[in-house]
């Protein structure tokens, strides 16, 4: 069973081990350092997307703010 308690922020949030250094930054909530930028990066660590869902419903989820280059 996993604790219900997140981590100190100054333990990385575990996707920042499954992605290169130059893709880490900040979560934009508690600033833990999170998987960030790049294909697959969130702007929320894994304890803070978690807190987002319980509050606003599974639906909730990153939406890319970006265009494409044509």
């Amino acid at each position: 069973m996993t604790s219900a308690f997140p981590p100190p922020i100054s333990e990385p949030d575990p996707s920042t081990f499954t992605c290169s250094g130059s893709l880490v930054g900040p979560c934009s909530s508690c600033l833990r350092n999170t998987h960030k930028y790049g294909s697959g990066g969130l702007p929320l660590c894994h304890w803070c997307m978690t807190s987002a869902r319980e509050n606003w419903g599974t639906g909730v989820r990153f939406n890319n703010t970006r265009t494409q280059a044509s």
